[in-house]
């Protein structure tokens, strides 16, 4: 791929060409496009990978199904032809020719290419560090491919191929070497997929690099209350399995039998590049403190390939830090900016459990203070070391509460308190924690994207009065979370009586300025029955939002029935074609089976269906149902047909399933029918739209084999006839036991309150608000007062809404047998050609 580069108009046009489109490279553009003038640089950038800049702090959120891989970007492709910006995506550089300003590439295909420059910043990052084993590889190459089941835990894709093989119905225990941050991180995230892990640790206790001995050991006993087994001194000498992993082997200790292995067992600096090029490079490429080589006055690195003074950094503040003197140094703004070094402070949580490290872990000086607080069984541990009256280090488990305080006594030496427990613990007397008006204006608030107090005044001065508006503006938040509490004290704090209340936060959907009561008010008096219809009349300038139409079609199927009126453009492809789109382009097909019964004929017909269209992958549900994985979307007419069984809305915001046990008829413990009432549940309440996804259970006993207290509605049968029934719960990405709305004797009064709560549930609940979210937010006693007890006289209404939306459901695979278009079912592409991410 060879640069396209606009001709330069004059002197103050200088050819900027960065190396790395990784978290330090992309920061150090944007802070030189903030300080640029107009026209002083043309920008072209190289990345390995062929995406936009995303955020690598992010991928253990990706892994456990807490985001998905899409929401993590930093900065889209769009982002980069905004800002003129030539991106060489997937494109590796090879070689700096440093006398003629030259960088040589090649593209994924082989091709190569070769960029001028003027000024040249090498952001190459680095790479997960695999350690000497046997079995890493199939084959002695030093080239060879990597075992199929060993992965290293560092990229998108690295991510994607961790799910994909953890979902593998085969497989079932893994193997995480490293008990570092990254390592637990992967242990937690792998639990999602049902796998047994453990993890393999060299060092003497967890997170050795960070914590002291005790810490480490009560973050182990954290770890393994998770259901995770920990080795530690235990270091892996070699992979086992020929063609595959099936183990691993430990020195001194006995082999452990897995699918996959992890390896999270550190990183090392990408400096290959620097060195084939000349450069200086010790630990890491060797830098000053305008962040410039040693070698090249034209020539800069910023991140993780960097060495400045002595120091590496493998933490994200630090990259920040460092790409604010770049900018300022290389934009003229301040040509005396300098970069001094970082005092690393971090706050983290690692596999579910708070941990706040900075600094020395123990006293190293005759005269250190020490403090220590540990209470294994709750996991809390906490040790300051305090020296001439200044805080030079603390550890904190558990229990983050006074952690905003001990940073910035850290950071900046703030004063300390006379009484230094007011440093652990809220005695009664006035707090050591520190307000928004005393935190320092270069303050870090936010270390996932480097946003400190300054950026978030800056940001209110410049008009952003809402704390959604400085997120939006500085990021600050859009990481793992942790800071949006001070976020919100800091805005509220600038803004003063100034502050709004975020409007947007209210809107049922991004694109129409309402909330859900006066939007549904909108439609229903000016009748709109189609998505289109409803972006005319009440969208700003009648501009349609793409991610508002998903919402709006759900709503408008709510309230108007057979009423609504379907428009292809408002739907997604999962709901154009009425099944689930997997990773590979192709379908996954999930025919109904209510309550969890099947019939030999049914299975009979699945079986020659996954034959006749070469399925490649049948699977069981956690729903009691089949799933065919590796359906063409051209063939999915024809497999409907066949299959002749309704659609199970496995791809819909919608009623899914019931999960039924077997229940009285054959179970020596059943004390209910739960399997037939499961069936008229489903087939009564099948297809309902709804704002989430609505998953639920009935037990035939209060040995809850059907998993009813975890779900969106559970049904439990006990003794003398009764039946209890529980909303709110969840056993996913989030955990939830759910609330117990009534006990009744009849099986007919069962049916009419689970319809009637989610008839309030699909009036009333925020877009994509699941019930786990939706109960706690409306109160349980608010609930029952409402759907029990008619405290509100709403009752028969509720009533007549889910009764008219069960009349109107038809079954979307008899319907969709037929194309609407011609290219609903027509594949555009090869599936091997489809481009997962375009690149400019």
């Amino acid at each position: 791929m060879t640069a396209t580069l606009p001709p330069r108009t004059g002197v103050q046009t200088r050819r900027l060409v960065v190396i790395g489109n990784g978290m330090a490279g992309a920061r150090a553009v944007e802070e030189i496009l903030e300080r640029a003038t107009p026209g002083q640089f043309s920008i072209t950038m190289f990345g390995d990978e062929p995406y936009g800049n995303y955020n690598r702090i992010m991928l253990s959120h990706v892994l456990s199904g807490e985001e998905s891989d899409t929401d993590i970007f930093l900065n889209t492709l769009k982002w980069y032809q905004d800002n003129d910006i030539t991106l060489h995506a997937g494109c590796r550089a090879t070689r700096i020719d440093r006398f003629a300003k030259l960088v040589h590439a090649v593209d994924a295909g082989g091709v190569p290419s070769v960029t001028p420059y003027d000024v040249l910043i090498i952001a190459t990052g680095s790479s997960s560090f695999m350690p000497a084993m046997e079995g890493l590889t199939i084959g002695e190459e030093a080239d060879s491919p990597r075992k199929p089941g060993v992965f290293a835990f560092r990229t998108i894709d690295d991510t994607r191929g961790m799910i994909e093989y953890a979902q593998h119905e085969h497989h079932r225990r893994a193997v995480v070497i490293g008990g570092g941050l990254l390592g637990l991180e992967a242990a937690r995230g792998l639990q999602a997929y049902g796998l047994q892990v453990d993890v393999v640790h060299a060092g003497p206790h967890l997170m050795n690099a960070q914590v002291g001995p005790q810490a480490g050991e009560i973050l182990r006993q954290s770890v393994e209350k998770l259901g995770i087994e920990v080795h530690l001194k235990a270091r892996t000498t070699a992979i086992l399995g020929e063609e595959k992993v099936e183990g691993i082997w430990l020195l001194e200790h006995p082999r452990i039998e897995c699918d996959m292995v992890v390896v999270a067992a550190g990183i090392r600096p990408n400096v290959q590049l620097a060195v084939t090029s000349g450069f200086t490079v010790e630990r890491a490429i060797v830098v000053d403190d305008q962040m410039r080589t040693v070698d090249d006055d034209d020539v800069y690195a910023v991140g993780e390939c960097v060495q400045h003074r002595g120091e590496v950094y493998g933490l994200v503040a630090p990259l920040w830090e460092q790409a604010v003197v770049l900018a300022d140094h290389l934009t003229g703004k301040d040509r005396l900016a300098a970069y001094h070094g970082s005092r690393t402070a971090t706050k983290l949580k690692v596999a579910g459990v708070d941990v706040a490290s900075m600094g020395l872990q123990g006293p190293e000086r005759e005269g250190d203070e020490h403090l220590v607080f540990s209470e294994p069984k709750k996991g809390i541990y906490k040790s300051l070391v305090i020296r001439d009256e200044k805080l030079v280090g603390a550890t904190v488990l558990g229990d983050t509460s006074k952690v905003a305080f001990l940073m910035q006594a850290f950071d900046r030496g703030l004063p300390l308190p006379a009484e230094r427990l007011e440093m652990m613990f809220d005695l009664g007397t006035p707090t050591a924690q520190v307000g928004p008006a005393d935190l320092d204006d270069d303050a870090q608030v936010c270390n996932c994207n480097g946003v400190t107090k300054a950026a978030l005044v800056h940001a209110v001065e410049g008009g952003c009065k809402s704390v959604g508006a400085v997120m939006d503006k500085t990021r600050a938040g859009k990481g793992c979370g942790s800071c949006k509490s001070l976020v919100c004290q800091i805005v509220e704090w600038a803004a003063g009586d100034a502050v709004q209340v975020d409007p947007a936060a209210a809107w049922y959907v991004p694109g129409i300025p309402m909330d859900k009561p006066a939007l549904m008010a909108a439609i229903r008096e000016q009748e709109l029955r189609s998505v289109s219809s409803v972006f005319a009349a009440l969208a700003p300038d009648g501009a349609e939002d793409a991610k508002s139409k998903m919402g709006l079609a759900s709503l408008l199927k709510m309230m108007w029935a057979e009423q609504y009126v379907d428009e292809r453009d408002a739907r997604f492809i999962n709901d154009r074609v009425h099944a689930n789109i997997q990773r590979d382009g192709t379908f996954s097909v999930v025919p109904q089976m209510r309550g969890g019964v099947t019939s030999p004929d049914q299975l009979r017909r699945i079986a020659d269906v996954a034959e006749k269209y070469d399925v490649k992958l049948v699977k069981l549900t956690g729903g009691q149902r089949i799933d065919l994985l590796g359906v063409r979307k051209e063939d999915l007419p024809a497999v409907w047909a066949d299959l002749d069984m309704p659609s199970g809305y496995a791809y819909a915001k919608s009623f899914r399933t019931v999960k039924t046990c077997v229940g009285s008829d054959f179970c020596r413990f059943g004390v209910g029918d739960s399997t037939a009432l499961g069936i008229a549940i489903e087939t009564k309440f099948q297809g309902l739209e709804s704002p989430g996804k609505l998953k639920l259970a009935v037990s035939g006993c209060p040995r809850n084999c059907a998993e009813s207290l975890c779900k969106d509605v559970g049904v439990v049968a006990i003794d003398g006839g009764r039946w209890e029934i529980y909303i709110g719960g969840a056993a996913g990405a989030h955990i939830r036991k759910g609330d117990l709305l009534a006990t009744v004797d009849d099986p007919a009064v069962v049916m009419t309150l689970v319809g009637r709560f989610m008839q309030y549930y699909r009036q009333n609940a925020k877009w994509l608000e699941r019930t786990y979210a939706f109960v706690p937010r409306i109160g349980l006693d608010r609930i029952r007062a409402i759907v029990v007890d008619d405290s509100d006289g709403i009752a028969a209404d509720l009533d007549a809404g889910i009764e008219e939306a069960v009349a109107a459901y038809r079954d979307p695979w008899k319907e969709g047998g037929e194309p609407a278009s011609a290219g609903q079912f027509r594949t555009s592409l090869p599936l091997e050609v489809l481009p997962r991410v375009p690149v400019r």
